[in-house]
């Protein structure tokens, strides 16, 4: 009966210990702040298993022209330009390098402010994840800003 007992409790043990480390998130899956701490961005995962990140927080989240919030004004499709920039999901598609488990691709990145999509890349550098916005074709040009953790 002992040994029953021990043996329920030691893979309700491991049963616990294997669901708690499935649960936890990847570095990515936080709310960062952009590098001029104007917006934070909340990336997550989604069921496809990509991760994609929404913006949360505006520091200034409404247009002193208007005194309305924020709307994505630069948006190329004119059906688009009455949403608000508060909950625009700004990151698309990315996924883990496979070959590096500190880089992910595959991704876009909008940028609200000139309503332009970029090719994407966010490669961690210690806790902080760098985010490069590139023309698809010529990765040479592009920017590439560093993000900090919002708590």
């Amino acid at each position: 009966m002992n040994k029953l007992i021990q043996a329920i409790t030691t893979s309700a043990f491991l049963l616990i210990f294997c669901l708690k480390i499935s649960a936890q998130k990847n570095q990515i899956e936080k709310c960062w702040y952009d590098e001029g701490k104007t917006s934070k961005v909340l990336i997550y995962r989604a069921v496809n298993g990509k991760y994609y990140g929404k913006i949360v927080w505006l520091k200034g989240p409404i247009d002193k022209a208007t005194g309305k919030p924020q709307k994505d004004d630069e948006n190329p499709d004119p059906k688009l330009r009455s949403n608000p920039v508060q909950d625009l999901i700004i990151l698309k598609d990315f996924i883990p390098d496979p070959e590096d488990k500190n880089v992910y691709t595959g991704g876009s990145i909008y940028d609200p402010d000139s309503g332009k999509t970029y090719c994407g890349k966010i490669t961690f550098k210690g806790s902080k994840p760098d985010l490069r916005g590139y023309l698809c074709s010529f990765s040479i040009f592009g920017k590439t800003e560093t993000w900090t953790e919002a708590n």
